[in-house]
């Protein structure tokens, strides 16, 4: 397992990254997703969205490149998805949590097309503010699109004060049916039990959501869908998936197996630990500390040389660090 610093803190002048999304696309380019927060890195800083991409599985990088940016104010939460059936590289992100936006790439994520806000079609009017992924979507094996997001209902304007938010969230997903066209919202689940997610489908054809918890639970959350994400199970926690409250990513693997990856402390965001399945989620016998001191946000994705990369936040988000591995690794214990 190698660990290397992907995006540092004060590079191309810019204070910290933040929010990590990972995905490797129908021919194998990597792409790194992040936050650039300029000035203070703050959730309401002047952010850009930007990328770094690998042609080699994740051993070395292109040089950062900005791929949405809109002069002083704060475009966040990527959550990029790939078209399997077109090759398309699928980006939904927010602008001051108050408006979603598509950018689609249909070249290996060197150039986008110019944004489409698509908040009309999907966003609850009782909504004060929203948030996609972070982290990456899926599309599963019927051809939807899904990208798991949060809602926020907490009481006061709808406008950009993040110090207003965070009292009453919820975790929901966006889908499309038409290759990121057109836009929807699947029903909120349980009401503020859980916020930012991300999905795997299984091999069964059900959606596990893997959800940071509410509620001073410290156990991760999930949920699950049977029907493609048109409905979901009541909220539950996990007692064998400890947390401080963190979002947490998740990747399918071969033969139905399944890895996690979060912060496995209770008392601060540290310990970050990948976790395996082979049971549909059931259960997580087989974990491995990944990073023990500070680390938080991170998004996992499996290349075309069968290794695993986790992109995380490490050290009180000074740095975004990637690591790659083999699932060996992890199977091997502490």
């Amino acid at each position: 397992m190698l660990i290397t610093t992907l995006f540092p803190a004060n590079e191309a002048g810019c204070r910290r990254h933040r929010i990590p999304a990972l995905l490797v696309t129908t021919k194998g380019t990597v792409l790194a997703f992040c936050e650039a927060r300029r000035r203070t890195g703050a959730d309401d800083d002047e952010i850009d969205i930007v990328l770094k991409r690998s042609f080699d599985n994740g051993k070395t990088w292109s040089d950062r490149q900005i791929v949405v940016t809109d002069g002083d104010r704060t475009c966040g939460n990527p959550c990029p998805i790939v078209d399997r059936e077109t090759g398309s590289i699928v980006l939904l992100f927010c602008k001051e949590n108050q408006t979603v936006f598509v950018t689609q790439s249909e070249d290996e994520g060197e150039s986008w097309t110019t944004p489409v806000e698509i908040t009309a079609d999907i966003k609850d009017p009782a909504w004060t503010y929203l948030g996609t992924g972070p982290g990456h979507g899926i599309q599963l094996a019927g051809g939807r699109l899904l990208a798991p997001s949060w809602s926020d209902e907490s009481p006061g304007p709808a406008t950009w004060r993040p110090a207003g938010w965070g009292k009453i969230q919820s975790s929901v997903v966006f889908y499309s049916d038409d290759h990121g066209a057109t836009w929807r919202s699947g029903p909120k689940m349980t009401t503020d039990a859980s916020d930012e997610c991300e999905a795997v489908e299984l091999a069964d054809g059900s959606i596990y959501g893997t959800l940071r918890s509410r509620q001073d639970r410290f156990r991760r959350a999930f949920s699950r869908s049977h029907d493609s994400g048109n409905s979901w199970t009541d909220v539950q926690y996990d007692d064998a998936l400890p947390e401080p409250s963190c979002q947490g990513s998740i990747v399918a693997h071969e033969n139905d197996r399944v890895l996690i990856a979060h912060p496995a402390a209770t008392d601060e965001r540290a310990r970050l630990t990948v976790r395996i399945s082979e049971d549909g989620c059931r259960t997580w016998p087989v974990a491995r500390v990944l990073y023990e001191d500070a680390s938080a946000y991170s998004d996992l994705t499996v290349t075309f040389d069968d290794h695993l990369l986790c992109l995380f936040e490490a050290d009180r988000y000074e740095r975004l660090a990637l690591a790659r591995f083999r699932v060996d690794w992890v199977e091997q214990g502490e």
